[in-house]
């Protein structure tokens, strides 16, 4: 009888741990993994008991099977689940970036900026001298002396030139995702690189300045990447500062970790982004390619942004109400 009833009590964990087998990892909370190696622990330990006990071998197999199924899921090696990363590259990710408030904060105030200070550095009659002293007057020289050739094709000399930039923007993204955490920094850091930037480009589509030709040559055709890649890190870096300030009633330290979950999908995406502009910026914008053919391949990669972030992020299922499927205690 005493044997009876403690098989009964322990049915309920077995029970428990059975499902937990058929749930995937990934919907896993932290609590639910150590309920699961709990579990796992206590079934090894039941087995080892029925085997002393000499429970009716129908329950000493059913504990075999337990202990064997829940010691795959808990060690076994990482494969590469296609379905997985298509889910979270198709419709994880981009819904992500489309809700995400501190996308849209940084968006806005970079866009914004670049937007004004490319029509003040534009528009010198209005705003004199804005680009010289948003940028200075040296960079302004330098520019205008890596333009002054058209562009040949000599990829030695442009991917070098490539590889300058792809450094230096990235190094901006880093920037701003690493100061999220201190939200104002990243905000002016965001706001003075849209500002340089915009002065710069209005600057170059002056009509009396030669040089802006060969200057759009080389960074129409990756500019949509790279500078939406800019703006998406600084928006991880935000989502991450986030976490110290609305914590939503969690402690701080448990915040900024699910603000950090929160923020994986953007800073990968705007790697991805990066990558993109490495390739474009690499080997078709310092090409003699005619010119239509480099906006072509910017009107192509906005299109593609456009369709990534608002026509797959926008979300088309209902919205949880808890972020993981619960096992019931």
């Amino acid at each position: 009888m005493r044997t009876a009833e403690l098989v009964e009590q322990r049915r309920r964990a077995w029970l428990t741990l059975d499902e937990m087998c058929d749930t995937p990892i990934s919907g896993w909370t932290p609590h639910e993994a150590m309920h699961f190696s709990a579990l796992y622990r206590d079934a090894c330990s039941d087995l080892a008991m029925a085997d002393q006990l000499k429970l009716p071998p129908a329950t000493i197999e059913y504990l075999q099977r337990l202990v064997a199924r829940s010691h795959s899921r808990f060690y076994s090696s990482n494969s590469f689940p296609v379905s997985r990363w298509y889910q979270f590259i198709f419709k994880t990710a981009p819904q992500a970036v489309f809700k995400d408030i501190c996308v849209r904060i940084a968006f806005s105030v970079f866009f914004g900026m670049f937007s004004i200070a490319a029509f003040m550095g534009w528009a010198e009659g209005l705003f004199p001298n804005f680009a010289e002293n948003i940028v200075g007057a040296e960079q302004i020289e330098s520019i205008e002396r890596m333009y002054s050739q058209p562009l040949k094709g000599n990829y030695e000399t442009y991917v070098s030139s490539a590889a300058f930039y792809i450094q230096h923007n990235t190094s901006i993204g880093l920037q701003c995702f690493a100061l999220g955490p201190l939200i104002l920094p990243t905000i002016l850091k965001l706001a003075y690189n849209a500002l340089s930037l915009g002065a710069t480009f209005g600057y170059m589509a002056r009509p009396g300045v030669s040089q802006g030709d060969n200057f759009f040559q080389f960074v129409t055709a990756h500019g949509v990447f790279e500078l939406t890649a800019i703006a998406l890190s600084a928006a991880a870096g935000l989502r991450l500062g986030l976490g110290w300030i609305a914590t939503d009633g969690l402690t701080r330290l448990d915040s900024f970790k699910k603000n950090a979950e929160k923020a994986l999908p953007l800073i990968l995406v705007s790697v991805l982004l990066f990558f993109l502009a490495a390739f474009t910026e690499g080997f078709i914008s310092p090409s003699p390619l005619p010119y239509y053919v480099k906006i072509l391949c910017s009107v192509a990669s906005a299109s593609l942004l456009m369709f990534y972030f608002c026509v797959l992020g926008y979300p088309t299922d209902p919205i949880p109400t808890e972020p993981y499927p619960r096992i019931e205690r």
